[in-house]
C-alpha cells in the first residue's frame, strides 16, 4: 500500500510559475519513488495568494481522506505581505498545525512545517525596503517555529539557503518573485530525507 502525502500551503506549495511537476511536493515524491519507496501523487490544497484565514477555511471546508501518511504546512507570506497583523496569524496557524496533526492520523512527527521563504531578496521586492520585509519574516518564522515544536512537530527551515539564492536567476522563477524549480528541488530534498526516517 503506497503512502500518501497531503501539502498545504500558498503559492509556493503549488510552484507558481512552474510546472506542477517541479513543486517541491511532487519533487519530493518523485525523489522517495527513485529510492523504491512507495508514495502516491501528492495531494495538494494551496492557492497563489492565499493567507492563514484563507487556507483556514478551505480546509474546514475540504473532503479529506480520512487519514495521510505525511502532512506538509507552508503558510504565512501572504500575511506579512498584506500586512494583515500578527493576532490574525496567532488565531490561525495553531488551527492549522492541529489539523495538519490530525490529518496525519495524529502522528504530529509526519507532518512538516516549512519556514517562509523571504521574498525580499527577489528582484520583485526591489523597490520595496528589504530590511523591513527581513525582520517581518523573522517575526513570522520565530512564530512558526514556536507552534511546530510545541506541538512536535517537525520543521524545516528554509529561509535560510533561500535568502542565499532568492535573486540568484538560475533559482527564480520568470516573474522574479517565486522560485524556480531548482529552488524547489532543494526544499523537495530536505523534506524526502525526513520522510524516509518513516519509511522503514
Amino acid at each position: 500500500m503506497a503512502f500518501t502525502y497531503l501539502a498545504l500551503g500558498d503559492s509556493y506549495t503549488i510552484g507558481e510559475q512552474v510546472l506542477l511537476t517541479e513543486s517541491f511536493p511532487y519533487q519530493a515524491v518523485q525523489q522517495l519513488r527513485k529510492k523504491n519507496i512507495d508514495v502516491a501523487a501528492p495531494e495538494i490544497i494551496a492557492k497563489t495568494g492565499w493567507t492563514s484565514w484563507e487556507l483556514l477555511h478551505a480546509v474546514q471546508a475540504w473532503k479529506f481522506q480520512p487519514s495521510y501518511s505525511f502532512v506538509s504546512l507552508l503558510m504565512g507570506v501572504n500575511n506579512q505581505y498584506r500586512g494583515a497583523g500578527l493576532e490574525q496569524f496567532d488565531n490561525d496557524f495553531p488551527q492549522l498545525v492541529t489539523t495538519a496533526i490530525e490529518l496525519a492520523g495524529n502522528h504530529a512527527a509526519q507532518v512538516f512545517v516549512f519556514s517562509i521563504p523571504d521574498w525580499g531578496v527577489t528582484p520583485f521586492a526591489a523597490s520595496r525596503d528589504g530590511e523591513v520585509i527581513h525582520e517581518e519574516i523573522n517575526i513570522y518564522n520565530a512564530r512558526v517555529t514556536k507552534y511546530a515544536e510545541a506541538k512536535g512537530c517537525n520543521y524545516i527551515d528554509i529561509t535560510f539557503s533561500q535568502r542565499r539564492d532568492g535573486n540568484k536567476p538560475a533559482f527564480l522563477a520568470s516573474d522574479g518573485l517565486h522560485p524556480s524549480g531548482k529552488e524547489y528541488a532543494k526544499w523537495a530534498t530536505t523534506l524526502a530525507e525526513k520522510i524516509r526516517a518513516f519509511t522503514g
